[in-house]
């Protein structure tokens, strides 16, 4: 045997090294963080799945039942498998002749939201044929700020709406203003645990009517992340709606230095863009449920953010 060979032969039988295979765990770990969430969400849309069949099935039963008026149960209770609050399920969901979008909020027909270990109440109402009621969640979550708080009751509360903004046509106050006689009064009647307390907030619009008066908050201190960034909102409406959306942070000028808005000069037409259908929700918790998800889905560097 010559000595090339048996250099060919020790090479041959070598394993890999160290740096190769750190690489190749860095590459499974990358590739493992990329399907969980992936395969989580899939079982999560499975799980929705059987539950619309579910409660497709118990919809014909109570339909047929008010047809035949043959005295059998007209309601019908379903259990969710599902584990996730509101539906991960994008577009419109069917259940026999009722459509309900996403985000669409409660009609004659279509009511609440489900959630983890929820049911879905199917029965009989003469004045708006088969309902389902959806309930459940996390009956024990609690959330570091009041769930239930009206966010215009600062506002309302500060007296600025009977004076100061009674005959302005698009007033706008915003929380990072440094010095602002106007952002104090709104502070001075904000109660301890309020949503208002986190992040960023801007009572924007009229001055007179409450349809056309809005609030815009988000968990990001817009001075941290600067102007022209992209940044979740809810926005509730001064005649009590609730929507998520987004907007883009703009630098401002203020009597006391530079400061960066929640969002760019608006005008009245602007505020009405922001009011997408889709993402319509009723009531502060549902909203700040969907919120909680925009962040997680499209806007992780702000993750951090959300009250804790």
């Amino acid at each position: 045997m010559t000595r090339a060979t048996a250099e060919s032969k020790i090479k041959s039988t070598q394993g890999f090294t160290l740096a190769e295979l750190l690489i190749v765990v860095a590459i499974v770990m990358v590739l493992v963080a990329i399907a969980i969430p992936v395969f989580t969400a899939q079982i999560e849309r499975s799980r929705e799945a059987t539950d619309l069949a579910n409660v497709r099935s118990a919809y014909a039963e109570v339909k047929a039942a008010v047809l035949a008026q043959n005295g059998e149960p007209t309601e019908i209770l379903v259990p969710l498998e599902q584990q996730e609050e509101d539906w991960q399920t994008e577009g419109t969901l069917v259940v026999g002749g009722i459509q309900h979008k996403q985000g669409e909020g409660d009609t004659v027909s279509w009511k609440g939201v489900p959630g983890a270990n929820g049911q879905c109440r199917v029965y009989y109402d003469p004045a708006s044929d088969v309902v389902l009621e959806w309930s459940g969640g996390d009956a024990t979550r609690t959330y570091p700020f009041n769930i239930n708080e009206d966010l215009f009751g600062s506002l309302n509360d500060s007296g600025l709406l009977g004076n100061r903004l009674a005959s302005t046509s698009n007033f706008e106050i915003d929380s990072k203003c440094p010095g602002s006689t106007l952002v104090g009064p709104v502070e001075s009647k904000m109660p301890a645990n309020s949503l208002l307390k986190n992040g960023t907030w801007a009572y924007l619009g009229s001055g007179s009517n409450a349809a056309g008066r809005y609030l815009y908050w988000t968990s990001v201190d817009t001075n941290k992340v600067g102007a022209g960034k992209q940044i979740p909102i809810i926005i509730q409406t001064g005649d009590g709606k609730y929507y998520i959306g987004q907007s883009t942070t703009a630098t401002r000028n203020g009597a006391n230095g530079k400061y960066v808005a929640i969002a760019d000069h608006l005008s009245n037409s602007d505020y009405l863009k922001n009011l997408n259908d889709d993402k319509k929700y009723p009531s502060l918790e549902a909203a700040y449920n969907a919120y909680e998800k925009l962040v997680e889905k499209d806007y992780q560097q702000y993750k951090d953010s959300l009250p804790k």
